[in-house]
């Protein structure tokens, strides 16, 4: 890992109207990470890991946790850097700026020591944190997509969501689902009226990932259906009214 002092001279170079290219065969430095430091300029200061130690232990903040990992299955994924450094990465929706600040505090409750940035992108932000224990954290990490690969809970993230699997629930629809107010009308009394009714939607590529939210609805009681369409994708709707009320109360709609 590249000092502060490093970082500061590469970027003083970069703002005397250098190159990319030129500052890094100066300096020796990839593209890569002199790119890296214009969002984050400090050093990585890794947390110590509680999974791959002696005596592995569950995160800190188990709460956050389930929460981020419904995030991480949903629109997450973890990239490999130089000197094995992984980058956590969720993609959050310009349009929630709550859920951005959500997502940034849940990285910082898992691993308190260690950074969270925000990279802006097309449409969206990357909320991100450098680490090399994110696939420790998260072992469905793996090449390639999502639904391409088999998705599974280890036992003691599985007992993490039988502790919280609202938190679990709430991270998969804030990433990959959204709750909708759905309306039709009735003739009453001669007259037709509109009436309007809300329901939850969650979308995801993944059988395991919609087996996982599935049976932890099933364990807390909500309703749900595969609602039909045509895409690849699968859709589960929440619609009957003392389902959506548990989910209100527990989840909310995305701000």
């Amino acid at each position: 890992m590249y000092d502060l002092d490093t970082r500061k001279r590469a970027l003083a170079l970069i703002g005397q109207g250098r190159s990319l290219n030129s500052v890094s065969r100066q300096i020796g430095i990839s593209r890569a990470a002199i790119r890296e430091w214009q969002t984050r300029l400090e050093p990585l200061r890794d947390s110590e890991c509680l999974r791959c130690g002696p005596e592995p232990a569950l995160p800190q903040d188990t709460t956050a946790y389930t929460y981020l990992l419904g995030l991480y299955l949903g629109d997450g994924c973890i990239s490999t850097g130089p000197r094995h450094v992984h980058r956590l990465r969720i993609f959050c929706a310009d349009a929630w700026p709550g859920l951005i600040e959500s997502c940034a505090t849940a990285m910082r409750q898992v691993l308190p020591q260690n950074t969270v940035g925000r990279v802006k992108k097309q449409g969206c932000v990357e909320v991100g944190s450098f680490s090399k224990h994110w696939p420790c954290l998260f072992p469905q990490h793996g090449s390639g997509r999502k639904h391409e690969r088999r998705i599974a809970l280890e036992p003691w993230q599985q007992q993490l969501v039988e502790e919280h699997p609202w938190e679990l629930v709430r991270g998969l629809i804030h990433s990959d689902g959204c709750r909708m107010t759905n309306w039709t009308t009735r003739v009453v009394g001669g007259e037709r009226k509109r009436y309007e009714y809300p329901r939850y939607f969650f979308t995801n590529t993944s059988a395991d990932i919609i087996r996982l939210f599935t049976d932890t609805l099933d364990g807390l009681g909500v309703e749900w259906k595969h609602a039909r369409q045509r895409r690849k994708a699968q859709m589960i709707s929440i619609a009957r009214r003392a389902s959506v009320a548990l989910m209100d109360e527990h989840v909310g709609p995305k701000h």
